[in-house]
């Protein structure tokens, strides 16, 4: 493994990774306070501060790991979930939607964000290769993880999201696959499933949807 590749790519996606991870924890824990429940609130999530959200395992050394063990080719992480007690929400299986969905629409958000940067540095004709890259790679970033949180499995925010659309009967069903969850997921990743049947359809559709939502800025810079 080339560490002066790895130097770089650290460096680039460093700052659109943070973000993505710390906008992502703090929106759940602000929606979960909105809706009624102060669990996240009182325990100092509902923040900026990058801390408080990072896993050393999760978002730190699973992520080194797989990157030097498939040569780049794969890297899955995470953050410290934001404790939520869906029992103090208003109005428990209907808020559980919101919160769930706060997560992965703040990461929309921010990939809305980085193309509206990379469109501004392109109208300011600044072509700095650095910058232009990482605006680049938070637009990537957001997306995959706005695709991949919404995946209809607990503990997954799709799969929450489902477990709060689902009558109750069917609700129930779902929820009780939580405890293997990750292990699915992964299993799911591994064999690329995920991939091929749910990442890759839904990132396209996410582009296309960015795409049209920055059209008049983009035409608006000629």
């Amino acid at each position: 493994m080339d560490i002066a590749q790895l130097i770089q790519t650290v460096a680039l996606y460093a700052i659109p990774v943070i973000f993505s991870i710390t906008l992502h924890e703090a929106a759940h824990g602000y929606a979960a306070r909105y809706f009624g429940d102060n669990t996240a609130w009182t325990l100092g999530r509902v923040s900026l501060n990058p801390m408080k959200h990072i896993d050393p395992m999760g978002t730190i050394v699973l992520p080194l790991v797989l990157y030097f063990a498939t040569s780049g080719a794969f890297l899955f992480g995470y953050a410290k979930p934001v404790p939520v007690n869906f029992g103090h929400l208003r109005s428990p299986k209907r808020d559980m939607i919101w919160v769930a969905l706060a997560g992965p629409g703040a990461n929309f958000a921010q990939a809305l964000m980085w193309g509206v940067v990379l469109y501004l540095l392109r109208g300011a004709d600044i072509d700095e290769p650095f910058l232009v890259k990482m605006c680049q790679g938070g637009v990537l970033v957001n997306v995959v993880m706005f695709v991949f949180n919404l995946f209809p499995i607990p503990p997954l925010d799709g799969g929450r999201i489902l477990v709060g659309l689902l009558p109750w009967r069917f609700a129930v069903a779902v929820s009780r696959i939580e405890p293997w969850g990750f292990y699915i997921v992964m299993a799911l990743v591994l064999t690329k499933v995920i991939n091929t049947f749910w990442m890759l359809p839904l990132m396209g559709l996410s582009y296309d949807a960015i795409d049209l939502l920055l059209s008049p800025l983009r035409a608006l810079l000629g």
